[in-house]
């Protein structure tokens, strides 16, 4: 059980130590992730940088994921096969505007990190299913960075096998992993609702202390 997202972001940073090197991107999963990738960069004086990403709904199930877009990269499900091209196209640029623009809305007129050649550490604060973490993990693999580090919390047994498993990720950090698992939050005691002002007050102070 942690106090809040600041004492997970803690006990992380210093399970990451050893990724206190220049070559190395804290990547944090807005917006609950942020907080600790806030954390985690600050104690390692790495650059901190908001992955942003959305999924592909099904045309005819919105809710049904049939791929997922972030600002540079798509992946698309097998189910995706029976789908016409011409809604994917759609819906790509659909997406990965509305991505641009909340990117924007972070970091103003600042273009993206470079995340080839990188060690990319991914940040949550906690994730079930894994699903959404693996279809991003997917999607930064095509950036070409050196190494992809997965670091969260609290996650079933389950998705950390899952994650282990996949072919792109190289270590997965976390401290908590509970026989029963209902939800990230029952896993604090302090979970509340991180909304984008936060996100964004986090973001603009990271951005000052690495450039300073």
């Amino acid at each position: 059980m942690y106090q809040d997202r600041n004492e997970a972001g803690k006990l992380l940073a210093a399970k990451l130590e050893k990724y206190n090197k220049t070559d190395t991107i804290i990547l944090a999963i807005p917006r609950g992730g942020i907080p600790l990738g806030f954390i985690i960069s600050e104690k390692l004086n790495l650059p901190l940088e908001a992955v942003l990403s959305k999924k592909i709904g099904h045309p005819l199930h919105k809710e049904y994921a049939i791929g997922a877009v972030t600002l540079k990269s798509r992946i698309l499900s097998d189910t995706a096969a029976d789908i016409s091209s011409f809604y994917i196209e759609e819906e790509t640029i659909r997406i990965r505007n509305a991505l641009n623009k909340r990117y924007n809305d972070y970091y103003g007129d600042r273009k993206p990190l470079q995340l080839k050649g990188k060690t990319l550490i991914i940040v949550d604060d906690g994730i079930a299913t894994g699903n959404t973490m693996l279809s991003i993990i997917k999607m930064l693999h095509d950036e070409k960075p050196s190494k992809i580090v997965v670091a969260i919390p609290v996650a079933p047994g389950d998705t950390i096998k899952k994650l282990q498993a996949s072919p792109y990720v190289d270590e997965v950090i976390c401290p908590l992993v509970p026989d029963y698992f209902q939800s990230v939050g029952q896993f604090y005691q302090n979970f509340y609702q991180v909304d984008d002002t936060e996100v964004k007050q986090l973001l603009k102070k990271a951005l000052k202390t690495s450039s300073s």
